[in-house]
């Protein structure tokens, strides 16, 4: 059994992990470790780097950890697939691109959380801009009083120049809705053009943005096939990790301190395989209590989703290039050019709204495709059409994630008990007339040749319901099972990221929200990550922001709560 001592052990080589990687080993007298499960993510792998490519790594043992939860009993107890990267750069290195930073009043949510208040959104606003370099379409910068020009993470503004998005971006105006010019700016209500983590034709995941650069550095290492299975007690105190390296050799990595990264699913699990969690589950599996935290794979949240899809009359989708004859052709242009349909994840535009007048800021988002496909590759015709994915973001349903062995390589059980709310299903409903209401308007009259799914025998209340049980699939977006917070059920303290009630072991990941963010999470678990650097290493945090942000009521801006600015 080998055994090396490092201050920081990062568990988890995926995009808070790499973050942490790069800041932490800033200062030359730091050792950091990296101990990934997964593969290398190979600079020259088309599976990862061609964004078209994001299909095939889902569901692949070698990209993928393939997690499905327990029966959910809202969804006809059906299984519900979960991929997560199992690479280096995690799900960022498999996932579908989109950048959302989420509704600057989700921050604000996270803030009215006791002992959370430094992480409402004018907080977090600095750490979202110290990570960005924001490109606009003519390759100019986007840098302004919200969005940063400096950062790691390229991130390229879709061109949406298929003439469907044309179609879908006067449609939600003629249906009530307003365009906006940039939803992770100043206003995020409304419908743009995308960021995506895409520069130069190719994936920039968590891994190509800040591990590459600084893999040279004497003080990181990175191992990769390195599958942790318990983190190592001393009494109450974290003192290593315990691997095994490619499935067989076992290795203890000695910690200063040991952080996970994780993520939602996997972050929960290690946590109760190593004694800390709820009393009774580990006692239910024979695992020594170390630290009785109930709230240790609870709060389980998550976004889902379903494709509203419509069949087109002319042939303008990009369905053609899809096809498996002109996919030769796709990859040649991409692997020597970086350019036509291989250098895009087609997720090029959409946006956010309410769907009611009684909700405070957007509850629904939009994905539209000019295609359509589902993730599997299947389509319901074989001719042109187009989609959009839509689905509520801040269902009130509550799930979990519990061992069910002590050994690692099981699956724990998850659920999200999906649908479990009457809030949940009523928010079902009204998504999906509002997307019906959006691609039934005038400017697709030209295009319109149908809805393909779920089709006009879905019509009454109960009719949508009984689809999205059937049909929803998750965004893959799990989160908030190790919350930050000071309460009973919280697991991370919000000031240092340590878990409550031990010493030497730190959370940084998407289990650490409180509340999902409305849109893709890719962004908060960075912002995160790069906040999380600074309380970790002692910096001093950066300043906070003075800067307004979007108020639907009356369209005035607004700033923090109390400020004398508001009207």
């Amino acid at each position: 059994m080998g055994a090396d001592r490092y201050d920081y052990v990062i568990v988890g080589g995926g995009s808070a992990g790499c973050a942490l990687a790069n800041r932490l080993s800033a200062d030359p007298g730091t050792s950091v470790l990296v101990l990934e499960a997964g593969r290398s993510d190979f600079r020259v792998d088309p599976f990862i780097h061609m964004p078209a490519a994001l299909p095939i790594p889902i569901g692949n043992r070698f990209y993928d950890w393939r997690y499905e939860t327990d029966p959910e009993p809202y969804l006809n107890d059906r299984r519900v697939f979960h991929a997560r990267g199992k690479v280096l750069g995690g799900s960022s290195s498999i996932n579908g691109m989109i950048f959302q930073r989420g509704n600057p009043l989700d921050y604000e949510r996270w803030a009215t959380e006791p002992g959370m208040k430094e992480w409402d959104y004018l907080h977090c606003l600095p750490y979202f801009k110290k990570m960005e370099r924001v490109l606009l379409e003519d390759g100019t910068s986007g840098a302004d009083d919200w969005r940063g020009g400096t950062g790691p993470l390229v991130l390229e503004r879709g061109p949406a120049d298929n003439p469907l998005f044309g179609a879908f971006f006067e449609a939600v105006q003629q249906a009530g809705y307003p365009l906006t010019d940039d939803v992770n700016g100043y206003r995020q209500e409304g419908f743009a053009k995308f960021d995506r983590n895409v520069h130069r034709g190719r994936r920039l995941s968590a891994a190509r943005a800040y591990l590459h650069p600084v893999r040279h550095r004497t003080n990181l290492t990175v191992e990769t096939l390195a599958f942790a299975t318990e983190v190592r007690f001393a009494g109450h105190r974290a003192v290593g990790v315990d691997y095994l390296r490619g499935g067989r050799l076992r290795r203890t990595a000695h910690a200063g301190e040991v952080i996970l990264c994780g993520g939602a699913i996997n972050t929960p699990q290690l946590l109760q395989l190593s004694g800390v969690g709820d009393q009774a589950l580990l006692e239910q599996h024979g695992v020594p209590v170390v630290q009785h935290l109930p709230g240790v794979g609870a709060n389980a949240q998550d976004h889902l989703e379903v494709y509203i899809q419509y069949a087109s009359k002319q042939p303008v989708s990009i369905a053609p290039g899809l096809r498996w004859r002109r996919r030769p052709g796709i990859a040649y242009e991409w692997l020597v050019h970086r350019r036509g349909l291989g250098a895009t994840n087609h997720f090029e535009g959409g946006g956010f709204c309410r769907s009611n007048d009684d909700v405070d800021y957007p509850n629904l988002m939009f994905h539209f495709l000019p295609v359509a496909i589902r993730y599997d590759g299947s389509a319901p015709t074989e001719g042109h059409g187009y989609q959009v994915h839509i689905g509520p973001m801040y269902a009130d349903t509550r799930g979990w994630v519990r061992i069910r062995s002590r050994d690692p390589k099981v699956h724990p059980s998850l659920r999200f008990n999906y649908l479990s709310t009457a809030n949940d299903r009523r928010e079902w409903v009204e998504a999906v007339r509002v997307a019906r209401s959006i691609l039934n308007q005038p400017a697709f009259e030209p295009y319109n040749d149908g809805e393909l799914s779920p089709g006009r025998r879905v019509e009454t209340d109960e009719e949508i319901l009984d689809w999205v049980r059937a049909d929803a699939e998750t965004a893959l977006h799990p989160s908030c099972t190790a919350k930050m917070g000071v309460d009973e059920m919280a697991v991370v303290d919000p000031t240092s990221m340590k878990v409550h009630g031990v010493e030497g072991l730190r959370i940084v990941d998407a289990s650490v929200f409180p509340f999902v963010t409305n849109g893709n999470i890719y962004a908060p678990v960075m912002m995160v990550a790069e906040k999380a650097a600074d309380l970790i290493a002692g910096h001093t945090p950066l300043e906070r922001a003075d800067v307004p942000y979007y108020r639907h009521r009356d369209g005035t801006p607004l700033y923090p709560p109390g400020d004398s600015r508001n009207s």
